[in-house]
């Protein structure tokens, strides 16, 4: 059975690879510990699962939900953008609900590029970007996103051949896997790129509620004029611990979000309306004290990685936001021989830096989504295999 050329271009996807990596471990008896995958171990807020209790008992959600979202749901999305970073949106028009951030990214791409046409894709970057844009028969342009500009990407550096071709950037701050941040006037830059080239700019902002030391990340739509050229997704998931639920909006330019639903109802039958009910009593509810509490815990975790790494010759500045610590591999590693590393002699995953791109080697990615005390046992772990071959 031969499958379609397209599957012989797609990159085995990461996190599937670190599944396997545990399976085996694991059958040898090991005790593993996942630093891998961003899921948030805390659990999702009483109120929203009573509101999802409630609504699940209602017949009336039983039938097909709305393909682009229930108005309840956009407006509260529309509600909260102008609570939040004082943004007006009209829910009609300019949100559309989505199973999530991750199935609204790969429709856009469909939506909006195909073969001729290119992607300009940070490098690293969550790797859903870069593969959605080779389903679509795209071209990718990596931007790259050195540490030396605190991983952010210098524009002014994209050769015009390209922004003349370009359908779509993306951009993601806070940022997956870095955890940078990025403040106002970057986003001023981009939108104004943009708008001269007549590129969409795409905004994954998934960490907007998580923040450190004072950092509230903005929107990249409070950027004058950026509803002409911008797109924006924000998720449920992380700010609610709501990975499971798949429920998140994408907003913005009016022509790109039509067109996103115009193929998710093509595609899909939209988010089950008790699941658009709670996320409404998520946003409706005046989260603000439960991101401030998640953000605490994250901090506290984010310190004792911190701490650890530095005891461990591997120190590196304080991240801001995300729930990611994003390191150097030790002893001049690759990325692979690295996170192996850490799995074989410590019983630890933590993800390879270059699964997130090329510019990703020679990094590795721990999340803080697991209970304080197995991260600390295993940077303890990891501390005691650095001790072996030192």
């Amino acid at each position: 059975m031969k499958l379609a050329a397209r599957m012989e271009k797609l990159p085995p996807y990461l996190f599937l690879e670190l599944d396997r990596l545990i399976e085996r471990q694991r059958a040898l008896g090991h005790d593993i510990i996942n630093l891998g995958i961003g899921d948030p171990d805390q659990p999702t807020p009483a109120h929203i699962i009573q509101a999802l209790q409630a609504a699940a008992e209602r017949p009336s959600n039983h039938r097909y939900p709305n393909y682009l979202g229930s108005p309840a749901f956009r407006q509260a999305v529309a509600a909260w953008y102008k609570k939040r970073f004082d943004v007006d949106l009209d829910p009609s028009a300019e949100t559309v609900g989505l199973i999530g951030s991750k199935e609204g990214i790969a429709h856009l791409t469909w939506a909006m590029a195909g073969p001729g046409d290119l992607v300009i894709v940070p490098d690293p970057s969550y790797p859903v970007y870069l593969s959605q844009a080779i389903l679509a028969g795209a071209e990718v342009y990596d931007l790259p996103l050195p540490a030396e500009r605190r991983f952010l990407p210098d524009l002014d550096s994209i050769p015009e051949s390209v922004l003349t071709r370009a359908k779509m950037l993306w951009v993601n701050y806070p940022n997956n896997p870095t955890g940078a941040t990025a403040d106002l006037s970057f986003f001023e830059e981009a939108v104004a790129l943009c708008r001269q080239y007549d590129i969409l700019l795409c905004s994954d902002l998934a960490y907007a509620e998580i923040g450190y030391d004072g950092f509230r990340a903005p929107s990249a739509l409070q950027v004058d004029g950026a509803k002409d050229v911008t797109v924006e997704f924000y998720s449920l998931s992380k700010p609610f611990n709501m990975t499971g639920w798949r429920v998140a909006a994408a907003v913005g330019n009016p022509t790109a979000v039509g067109a996103l639903g115009t193929l998710k109802s093509n595609l899909d039958s939209g988010v089950f309306t008790a699941v658009q009910e709670a996320a409404v009593a998520a946003l409706a509810h005046d989260p603000f004290t439960f991101f401030k509490e998640q953000s605490a815990l994250y901090a506290a975790r984010r310190n004792i990685a911190l701490n650890a790494l530095e005891e461990m010759g591997m120190g590196i500045p304080s991240p801001l936001s995300t729930f990611y610590i994003w390191f150097r591999t030790p002893r001049g590693m690759s990325s692979s021989e690295a996170s192996r590393f850490f799995v074989e002699e410590a019983q630890v995953v933590v993800a390879p830096g270059s699964s997130y791109g090329e510019v990703g080697e020679g990094w590795l990615r721990a999340s803080l989504t697991c209970p304080t005390d197995r991260l600390i046992e295993a940077f303890d772990r990891m501390k005691a295999a650095m001790a072996r071959i030192s």
